[in-house]
């Protein structure tokens, strides 16, 4: 009777194989459905869309975002839409960028764009992280929108503010960003999730490191950079 138990025991493990690699393959073919869906969707969008995957490189823009380039697909991929970017606007942008994908928080960013034509226009992309139905990171959703006109009479970052923000730390220049927007220093410490004195400690050597002594020289620097609008 043993064996007979066992060889019953092997066919429902196998039927439950089979059962679960079919569910398997209906989740696919919904999410190949879904992303379909959502894909018509973007495409009749009038705003640009992008998406990237979990290592931050570009997987999708749509039709707006293509006819804004005046390239295709295959050429914006990956690190392609790079290419576009203004190249004094080029370091902060990524910067920004690549935080956002290390932290996955949601972020906003303004730079020059070359867009079909050859000229540059000023876009606002912003982006949220995407995550899996398991909690898996899937990279980045977001979109663009051409600013320029509401841009108008908009100064290019002074290239000295922008060498001695880069000269400061990560920690550092988001201390400068929290506190230019208006952020005390307790609150800034909360939003980082440091000690008060951590973040003072911070503020003293971004002053120091800017050559500055007081909050508003601090602020100046974080508009000349292009971190904050004026």
């Amino acid at each position: 009777m043993a064996p007979v138990k066992q060889l019953e025991e092997v066919a429902a493990l196998r039927e439950r194989i089979a059962e679960l690699e079919a569910e398997l393959q209906r989740h696919k073919e919904r999410q190949r459905a879904s992303e379909a869906r959502f894909r018509l969707l973007a495409d009749a969008a009038p705003v640009m869309i992008w998406m990237s995957g979990p290592d931050a490189l570009c997987t999708y823009v749509n039709r707006a975002w293509l006819e804004f380039r005046g390239r295709n697909l295959d050429e914006e991929a990956g690190n392609g839409w790079t290419e576009g970017l203004h190249p004094d606007d080029r370091d902060l942008s990524l910067e920004a960028y690549l935080k956002a994908f290390g932290t996955r928080q949601p972020f906003r960013v303004r730079y020059r764009l070359r867009r079909a034509g050859g000229e540059y226009s000023w876009v606002e992309s912003a982006g949220v992280p995407r995550f899996e139905v398991d909690g898996a990171f899937a990279g980045f959703m977001g979109s663009a929108i051409d600013i320029t006109d509401r841009k108008s009479g908009i100064f290019s970052p002074d290239q000295e503010s922008v060498r001695l923000v880069f000269s400061l730390t990560e920690r550092e220049r988001q201390v400068l960003v929290l506190i230019a927007q208006g952020k005390s220093t307790k609150e800034t410490a909360s939003q980082l999730g440091i000690s008060y004195k951590t973040a003072d400690s911070h503020r003293s050597r971004v002053l120091e490191k800017l050559g500055v002594h007081e909050t508003a020289s601090m602020v100046r620097y974080a508009i000349r950079a292009g971190l904050i609008e004026p």
